[in-house]
């Protein structure tokens, strides 16, 4: 019995705690609903100047969480408590509105467009200005005019929309881009020909760390007086990147992915195995042996080339609150080259929150960003491109018991099986790169702001390859492996004040700031073996693998690790009077480790200014000219990018070897003179432009003309005395070239009407390149030979030469005369003469240039309704390109060795001189091209929950009009040897897409 009313107490007080609780859950719940429904309702529609609903509108209650965004029909409805609440309207591209409530029930505001040309807001480094205030060469584009497409860098994504910008990508989806601005400036390559980037502050950070989905703007820095601020890292442009973050009161989720597929845009057209075996009939030869003619007709290209299909996929959300705002997105892209074997794997991951404090006076926030790809590639592309060319089509693939078929005796150009090196020698590279960066600013005073950030970036490279026991490329060696991993790291902290202040028709902006920069590079090993049982494994075990001697067993020696350190002071001052004089001055001092004790620390000044005539009283009596700015600058940056810790050190490195108390030893000796006065590269820009806008901006421009002058040039093969120095050359600076031209902006509003708009946006450059100077008082030397492209009886000759006078990338050739009566090619030889063999080096002369002198693009928009149609043409004019990729395969006499193109069989087959390369294959490089035609429909349906969804179709490289007989003439301007295509080019693609863009 008492066991039973124990158990019944128990129960009855658990009821009754219960019952409490649930008593006051009610209690809590019916407060928070009175809460809740205090206040009243305001309703209201938003609309545009031209009455057209807005939907996506944020509409928010001034200092405080509640928010709300308009539906399709431009409609919102919000809680208020009281007469004193201020309703906030926020919309991109429109100007911010905040209206008292007061007793108003219905609030219904009308949109004003921001003046894109007066109002932009442009990140100019360190801060940030309205576009009418600037005063020095800056293009600013947003994310609605990228390129559309299969991209794999965000540098695609200005291909044609800058003037001046030449962007060169080929096929390959593991190669970057090259990007060029203004110009060549530099001997060197990599790195030193490219822009300095800068993400969202960071500078140098990847630009592989970004998908282009998660970017919402960026701004091209050109001229010195605007780069200059980064001082010497800067002389080939800025690029700033700033990606996308929610606004205020915002939430939201999208989410955009496409399916591509892709084809070759252009193939060779070389003889099928029938049409060669009766070309050498028709000249009387002797037919193939059996190890070249098994009766095969094979199309290598087709072989070896494949249809390539992509995807893209991104998924971002994001949102603000009174005090913090956040957002994270991920991006997967596989991206299938056309050549076997090819291939892009990879998924990028963001993240940032951003939290205010102490009413907005302190900001802290955090970024974190990660890329890996895994990227499929072959070893020694370079040979399967040639060899699908130059193989001949008379054998098959395989043998009878399914190995590769090869005949190792045959000379010529196509004496490796191409499936064979396309199938049987692997790269295998991971890559993870990983950026986190913090900030804290802090609002000292009005006007007065300090901001702290430290980042950290981390580049992890494994390179895993396998030439395996069937590789022609490594006869006889049971299987090679090759396997290296290589860490880089950077550390950056930097620190700044900005003060910004306005007194009557005063304004001026201040900077000051100090940044420290540390990079560790080359951290890792790297080695080759060979001899495996089998190819199971491939290079993932090279422990496994049985070298017969030290020679089978290399070390990579340059895999050297190093650490680099720059030192920045920085300042600039922005003057403003009455909104019509501007006045900009910048100076930077760099001190990097990587230079000359003597030559450590440099200065990097600015000047620029502005005059807005358009605000002069005089202008209004001219009502068609609606923005007009006059500016002009100078100012000078610098180079340092692609050096590392012992640029300007004695080095010393492994010789030969030597038999040390009966042990095998390294030699070591000194690699690489001291220069204790090397120093960066130094360019000096003029720029002088004018921006305008006609009949209220629906014509907006600029013009702009440059001189942008390179010194100190650094070259690393300056001939020395042994008795002076320990080796033979030294690296110094030296040389000068120059870049001058002129760039011409366009954009205008042709229609705009309610349901149809038409804008047009044009774009062309001119630039001319001159190298000034090779020597000087200490270094000598008159010219520097390029572009050793070899081929028969070639392997000593260069195609292209660096002097004063000539620009970069000048070739320098045999004269070709045309053919005489037997059918054999002739030569101009130094003596003026004519002669039918081959001539000698000292018979070449200059025959042109690869540089363009013109790049233009022409982008158009076009929106009907929900329809829209967007397409780019984009362009270059007068350079040269050198096709000895048509040299090599025009060797008529050769066809019993390797295959022909059709053009061939004009040839005569006596003409034993076909293939020297001589500027008879110099051909015009000129092109204009459909780049990009997208198609998309635009539905919003009225949900709550869904904002638009945008379906989409995308062409991409549709034509392309060229007199250049080679696969494509968008051939890589990067580097010393720019505008060669020599049996090594990736097919460019054409590509079609169908995606989607949805928002919620």
């Amino acid at each position: 019995m008492i066991k039973n009313y124990t158990l019944i107490s128990r129960f009855t007080n658990q009821l009754q705690w219960k019952g409490i609780f649930s008593l006051i859950l009610v209690l809590v719940l019916s407060v928070s609903a009175f809460a809740q429904q205090t206040g009243r309702i305001v309703k209201g529609t938003v609309i545009d100047e031209a009455k057209r609903s807005l939907p996506g509108v944020t509409v928010r209650v001034k200092g405080s969480s509640a928010a709300v965004s308009t539906n399709q029909d431009g409609e919102y409805s919000i809680r208020v408590s009281g007469p004193q609440d201020v309703l906030v309207f926020i919309m991109l591209g429109s100007v911010t509105q905040e209206i008292p409530v007061g007793t108003r029930t219905d609030v219904s505001p009308v949109l004003k467009e921001n003046s894109k040309l007066l109002n932009d807001v442009v990140v100019i480094g360190y801060g940030s200005s309205n576009k009418k205030d600037l005063t020095g060469a800056v293009v600013s584009i947003s994310s609605d005019e990228f390129n559309q497409g299969v991209l794999v860098s965000p540098a695609q994504l200005l291909q044609g929309k800058v003037a001046g910008l030449n962007v060169t990508k080929s096929g390959d989806p593991n190669k970057q881009p090259s990007t060029t601005l203004r110009g060549p400036s530099t001997f060197r390559t990599g790195a030193a020909q490219e822009p300095f980037y800068v993400i969202d502050g960071v500078p140098g950070a990847s630009i592989d760390l970004l998908a282009p989905a998660d970017i919402e703007t960026i701004d091209i820095l050109k001229d010195a007086s605007s780069t200059a601020i980064y001082g010497s890292r800067a002389s080939n442009g800025v690029i700033i990147v700033t990606t996308k973050k929610s606004k205020a009161g915002q939430a939201r989720l999208s989410y955009s992915g496409y399916g591509a597929v892709e084809n070759v845009s252009k193939t060779y057209d070389v003889l099928s195995g029938p049409e060669l075996r009766k070309y050498l009939a028709d000249n009387g030869q002797a037919p193939l042996s059996a190890l070249d003619d098994d009766g095969s007709d094979t199309d290598w290209q087709k072989l070896i080339e494949r249809t390539g299909y992509s995807q893209n996929h991104n998924v971002s959300y994001g949102g603000s609150g009174q005090s913090s705002d956040y957002g994270a997105s991920v991006n997967y892209l596989d991206n299938q080259g056309i050549l076997k074997n090819t291939s892009l794997k990879r998924t990028i991951v963001r993240g940032y929150i951003n939290q205010r404090f102490f009413n907005d006076r302190l900001k802290l926030g955090v970024t974190v960003s990660n890329s890996s790809s895994n990227s499929d590639d072959i070893y020694s592309q370079t040979t399967a491109l040639s060899n699908m060319l130059f193989f001949l089509p008379t054998v098959g693939p395989f043998n009878a018991d399914g190995t590769y078929k090869e005949n190792y005796l045959r000379t010529g150009s196509g004496t490796r099986n191409p499936l064979s090196v396309v199938d049987n020698n692997l790269v295998k590279i991971k890559n993870e790169k990983t950026l986190i960066n913090g900030i804290a600013q802090v609002n000292i005073l009005d006007g007065l702001k300090f901001t702290a950030s430290l980042s950290t970036q981390k580049d992890q490279s494994n390179n895993n390859t396998y030439l395996n026991s069937q590789s022609g490329l490594a006869r006889n060696a049971n299987g090679v492996a090759i396997r290296s991993e290589v860490l880089n790291t950077t550390k950056i902290a930097e620190g700044y004040f900005n003060y910004d202040k306005t007194f009557g028709k005063h304004s001026i902006k201040l900077l000051a700031g100090y940044s420290f920069q540390e990079d560790k590079t080359n951290d890792g090993f790297g080695l080759q073996t060979q001899g495996f049982s089998n190819d199971q494994l491939g290079a993932n075990n090279p422990a496994l693998s049985n070298p017969t001697g030290l020679s089978q067993l290399i070390l990579d020696q340059t895999l050297v690790g190093s650490t680099l350190r720059l030192i920045s002071f920085y300042g600039r001052a922005q003057y403003n009077f009455n909104e019509k004089y501007l006045l900009n001055a910048s100076l930077r001092r760099d001190g990097s480790s990587a230079f000359g004790i003597n030559s450590r620390w440099g200065y990097f000044p600015a000047v620029s200014a502005g005059w807005r005539i358009i605000s002069e009283d005089f202008m209004k009596s001219v009502p068609v000219v609606s923005d007009l700015k006059l500016r002009a600058g100078w100012g000078k940056s610098g180079n340092s990018l692609g050096f590392n810790a012992f640029s300007s050190l004695l080095v010393y490195g492994a010789g030969s070897k030597f038999y040390n108390n009966g042990l095998i030893s390294n030699a070591i000796g000194p690699v690489r003179n001291e220069n204790l006065n090397l120093k960066w590269e130094s360019t000096a820009t003029s720029n002088i432009g004018v921006d305008f806008g006609l009949f209220k901006n629906r014509i907006t421009g600029s013009v702009d003309y440059y001189i942008k002058k390179t010194s100190d040039l650094i070259y690393d093969q300056y001939a020395v005395s042994t008795t002076q120095f320990p080796t033979n050359t030294i690296t110094a600076n030296v040389g000068k070239i120059k870049n001058s031209g002129i760039e011409i902006t366009l954009s205008a509003v042709a229609v705009k009407t309610p349901t149809f708009s038409w804008t047009t946006s044009p774009n062309i450059s001119h630039n001319k390149n001159v190298v000034e100077a090779l020597s000087d008082a200490i270094y000598k030397i008159d010219y520097i030979q390029t572009a050793q492209l070899g081929g028969k009886g070639q392997s000593g000759n260069y195609s292209q030469i660096i002097q004063p006078g000539e620009a970069l990338g000048t070739f320098k050739l045999w004269n070709y005369a045309g053919k005489n009566a037997a059918g054999v090619s002739t030569y101009i030889n130094a003596a003026g003469q004519t002669i039918a063999s081959q001539p000698l080096t000292t018979d070449m002369k200059i025959a042109g240039n690869a540089q363009p002198k013109y790049i233009y693009g022409w982008n158009n928009s076009f929106s009907y309704k929900k329809w829209d149609l967007n397409f780019l043409v984009r362009g270059v004019l007068g350079n040269k390109i050198l096709n000895a990729t048509a040299a090599g395969l025009n060797t008529p006499a050769d066809a019993k060795l390797q295959n022909i193109p059709r053009s061939s069989l004009t040839e005569s087959f006596a003409d034993v001189n076909a293939y020297l390369i001589s500027d008879r294959y110099l051909e015009s490089g000129s092109y204009l091209r459909l780049d990009n035609a997208t198609l998309g429909y635009t539905i919003k349906p009225k949900s709550p929950t869904i904002k638009a969804i945008r379906l989409y179709f995308s062409a991409n490289n549709v034509f392309v009009i060229t007199k250049y007989s080679g696969i494509d003439p968008e051939i890589d301007m990067g580097g010393a040897t720019p505008g060669i295509d020599n049996n090594n080019f990736y097919p460019k693609t054409r590509t079609l897409s169908f995606g989607v863009n949805a928002s919620f």
